[in-house]
């Protein structure tokens, strides 16, 4: 799911809201960390939210396009659609993983004064959030669909050989 943001340019800083999260806004020095900047905001925003009660139903485009209040706060201002992922409730999983991992995955969780599933939890939110790009608009899209599956095909191409099909390899050309 995607919310509309409106993102307003002033003096150099890039100023981010949301039209159906009052009260949910950022600020950053470019335009790409704005947008980078609005989908952490907004998660945060709704967790608290959500803790607190009820979420709002974010509108789709059609709809803020009839509200007034909107179309003068959107004057001048950029829209952007932020990925939006409502806070939910927490799942039980089973996963594997070497025995010593573990060992210092508890430690590690017990000196920051976390449970495991919220040191593990948040270690994949740090680790999503490090390879999240702001999401692209117009035409970037499929400029950038084109990039990423050209670049994986490439990449395909240049990675070494498994030590076994080098082996392989080797004894037919001899």
């Amino acid at each position: 799911m995607n919310v509309v943001a409106l993102i307003h340019h002033e003096r150099g800083v890039y100023g981010v809201s949301f039209p159906d999260f009052p009260g949910c806004t950022t600020v950053a020095d470019n335009l790409d960390r704005a947008v980078s900047k609005a989908a952490e905001v907004l998660a945060f925003h709704a967790e608290g939210l959500a803790e607190d009660g009820a979420l709002p139903s974010p509108r789709s485009l059609s709809e803020l396009e009839d509200d007034a209040d909107f179309r003068e706060d959107a004057s001048g201002a950029l829209l952007v659609l932020v990925p939006y992922d409502p806070p939910t409730r927490a799942v039980r999983i089973n996963i594997t993983v070497d025995e010593s991992l573990l060992a210092r995955i508890d430690r590690a969780a017990e000196a920051a004064g976390e449970t495991r599933s919220g040191y593990l939890a948040k270690a994949a939110l740090a680790r999503m959030g490090s390879v999240l790009e702001p999401m692209p608009t117009g035409g970037q899209l499929a400029e950038q669909v084109h990039h990423y599956a050209s670049r994986e095909v490439t990449s395909q191409r240049v990675s070494k050989p498994r030590k076994g099909v080098e082996a392989s390899t080797k004894k037919s050309r001899a």
